[in-house]
């Protein structure tokens, strides 16, 4: 604090008056070659001060509060299941422990035949204890906590695993580590306690077999760990930074024939599974992975519709879950586009289970020509394919300058 009183001091000398040759801040002591007059206050950024308040005309330091959790403010980029540990079997993490724990020494130097005995088994025991319940440890640390995931990633596990099931897995190995250290220091407390050889040699055996019985029965958590990490790291690895098209529609529309024709790899095209008409407690997990994807992800949105009839749902259906996509992700960048329009007619396609006399204007107009402003295609014929393709250049070309606005706009409210 005295340094920083003496910058503040500095700024109301006369002109005539030299600052100080030497200073010592935060990091180490900065000499100055000569004494320079200044005019203006010099700061330093890692310049260390306290806060005070006044009491009875003396200057008590205010203690200040830091954040219980520093780790609360990180939040993972997307990319995390890529950085997940390798997690071993159960069978293979006993087997190893063992065996490096039965190569464990007696003390040398120790020529009473009982307690050289005690000590090696107290070593062992110690040995494996920890060898056990190192790994367990390391899992438990690098894999990451849901709520600090990317929200994509966060609802791919609920998806995948169901929900709490991922946190469950992990409290269950945090609980086999607990309990493994506690049993292997009571086991080797009282093998260093034995008054005989044969006393030691018979609480080692016990010891092992006890922490042996422990990983059986409770090492099916490491397994269920393992089989949580083979699955997120199998998971398809998402770009932010990379313009990407999401084909959405209701089942069997052509979603995925058109992105056979559009994908190239780069820029990305991801079909998602069809949404059926209903409220999102009833959806599915791949129509909730489709919500998800639209959610949480900078994608733009080519919406695919079928007015032929042949998808299995009726134009007034798809008119309905299009209506509601729209309201719902309406500020993502927008194509609509119908598909097979070398089987659509003349007159309108109409269920027997709709109603024919529809006063409502805009679902007659849907059922004849679609959305306003639809390309109408055909994989088939390849009609509009052409149109489609520049169009959608067109769609990711926008949304790349609209990422390259929203970084720019972050770099310089962060600078």
């Amino acid at each position: 604090m005295s340094c920083a009183f003496s910058l503040l001091e500095s700024c109301h000398l006369p002109c005539s008056r030299y600052l100080s040759t030497t200073f010592r801040f935060s990091r180490g002591w900065y000499q100055m070659q000569r004494p320079i007059k200044h005019k203006t206050l010099c700061l330093c950024r890692n310049m260390q001060t306290f806060a005070c308040e006044l009491v009875k005309a003396s200057y008590v330091p205010t203690p200040q509060t830091k954040p219980k959790d520093q780790s609360l403010a990180k939040v993972e980029t997307i990319g995390a299941f890529q950085k997940l540990p390798m997690v071993m079997p159960s069978v293979d993490i006993f087997q190893s422990a063992s065996r490096k724990a039965k190569r464990v020494l007696p003390t040398k130097g120790i020529a009473n035949v009982a307690k050289r005995e005690r000590n090696r088994g107290a070593k062992q025991l110690d040995a494996l204890m920890k060898e056990l319940a190192v790994p367990l440890r390391g899992y438990i640390e690098n894999f990451p906590k849901r709520i600090y995931l990317h929200p994509y990633e966060r609802s791919l596990i609920e998806l995948t695993f169901g929900a709490g099931n991922y946190e469950e897995v992990l409290k269950k190995v945090d609980a086999l580590r607990k309990k493994v250290v506690s049993v292997g220091k009571e086991h080797a407390s009282l093998c260093a306690k034995s008054l005989s050889k044969k006393e030691a040699e018979e609480r080692l055996t016990e010891g092992l077999e006890k922490l042996q019985e422990i990983f059986k029965c409770e090492g099916q958590a490491i397994d269920d760990l393992l089989y949580i990490a083979k699955t997120l790291r199998a998971m398809p690895v998402v770009d932010l930074e990379m313009p990407t098209l999401c084909l959405v529609g209701a089942p069997n529309v052509g979603k995925s024939s058109l992105v056979r024709l559009l994908s190239t790899g780069k820029p990305e095209v991801t079909d998602t599974p069809g949404l059926l008409k209903r409220c999102d407690e009833d959806r599915n997990n791949l129509e909730k992975l489709t919500l998800a994807v639209l959610s949480h992800l900078p994608t733009a949105i080519l919406y695919v519709h079928d007015l032929s009839g042949q998808c299995g749902m009726s134009p007034s259906d798809q008119f309905m879950i299009y209506k509601e996509i729209s309201e719902r992700f309406g500020n993502h960048l927008w194509l609509d586009v119908i598909s097979k329009c070398d089987l659509l007619k003349e007159s309108p396609v109409v269920f027997i289970t709709e109603d024919r006399e529809v006063d409502h204007l805009e679902l007659v107009k849907y059922r004849k020509i679609g959305p306003e402003g639809a390309l109408h295609v055909s994989v088939k014929n390849e009609d509009g394919i052409d149109k489609l393709k520049k169009k959608v250049h067109e769609l990711l070309m926008a949304q790349t300058a609209t990422a390259i606005f929203i970084l720019n706009s972050l770099m310089c409210c962060t600078g």
